[in-house]
């Protein structure tokens, strides 16, 4: 089974590896949307519909411990001190 939500622009299950060795599979959901509550495109509601959406999609599959929403790298900023 694979996540897939509007919100989405892709996602993919990955493995992350600890210091100690153990590994807990994470789904990693790319979005376009704004996840930062600091900026004006900030909308609440519709990144708590994407993280539920993530949430259902775990409890209905063992694929993945977790999740993580992350925007796309192109939309990243760089800061500049």
């Amino acid at each position: 089974m694979e996540f897939s939500h509007p919100l989405a622009r892709g996602a993919k299950v990955w493995p992350a590896r600890f210091r100690d060795g153990k590994v807990q599979r994470i789904l990693v959901v790319v979005t376009t949307i704004e996840l930062d509550p600091e900026k004006g495109r900030y909308k609440k509601e519709t990144v708590e519909h994407l993280a539920a959406a993530a949430q259902e999609y775990l409890a209905g599959s063992a694929e993945a411990d977790g999740y993580m929403l992350l925007n796309r790298l192109r939309d990243w900023q760089v800061s500049r001190p």
